[in-house]
């Protein structure tokens, strides 16, 4: 018997909770694969920084290395170490260069640096693949350099192209 003042609702069972108990696991789901997009973007944003600084860091390289050295070796090892510096396995990047190999007044000295990143694996065999980035860097030599080569009373003078 219920008081004249108790205005609680009857008791109910627990048949609603059944509907509800999917959107549980497909919340938690879709977190989970959105945390993994975002830790693969942040590996693609990465190995940008990384690839930046080896491009910067090999045209570097190659700009201040002395007249007859191999400026392709010199970069490339330049570029090996800012990768490794940055934490990455630097056994498959690819170097490219764009501008000048040899040391000359006002050449344009410059490389690209391409990594791959792979990609997140998703629910098993599921991937997202593999991502190819890459950053390239050009300088110009030196104009007033000492120890290269000049041609005539005007070459060597300024690089006004």
């Amino acid at each position: 018997m219920s008081r004249v003042g108790d205005r609680r609702p009857p008791r109910s069972d627990e048949g609603g909770f059944v509907a509800g108990a999917e959107a549980l696991v497909f919340g938690v789901l879709i977190f989970v694969i959105g945390t993994l997009i975002v830790v693969n973007a942040w590996g693609v944003i990465d190995a940008k920084f990384a690839t930046s600084a080896a491009a910067r860091e090999a045209v570097r390289a190659a700009v201040e290395s002395d007249p007859g050295d191999d400026l392709t070796a010199r970069a490339e090892q330049a570029a090996r170490s800012t990768l490794e510096g940055y934490g990455r396995d630097a056994t498959g990047f690819g170097l490219t260069a764009l501008g000048a190999t040899t040391l000359e007044r006002c050449a344009e000295v410059g490389f690209e640096v391409e990594v791959t990143v792979p990609g997140v694996m998703l629910l098993g065999d599921m991937a997202l693949g593999q991502f190819q980035v890459s950053s390239s860097h050009y300088e110009l030599v030196e104009p007033y350099r000492s120890g290269l080569s000049v041609d005539g009373p005007e070459a060597g003078v300024s690089c006004v192209f």
